[in-house]
């Protein structure tokens, strides 16, 4: 399939959905911090993830993911 549009494309759309989706199985894999937020900003031109996070401290924390496809190149 050639993409037409990469500003979002839709595999950036649809992969920053799947991780959304993902949430309390990545949430098990962190050792000492649990999800509290998600929010995605899908609507830009590279999809963000802004995660929020606290830890067995009580402490917060943020993690943010940028979701960039490049262009095809094959």
């Amino acid at each position: 399939m050639k993409t037409e549009h990469y500003n979002p494309s839709q595999i950036e759309i649809e992969f920053a959905q799947a991780i959304v989706d993902l949430q309390s199985e990545l949430e098990k894999r962190l050792s000492s911090n649990k999800i509290i937020k998600v929010e995605n900003k899908n609507e830009r031109d590279n999809p963000q993830l802004r995660i929020e996070l606290e830890d067995t401290d009580g402490d917060a924390h943020e993690v943010v993911i940028k979701i960039i496809q490049r262009p095809d190149s094959f």
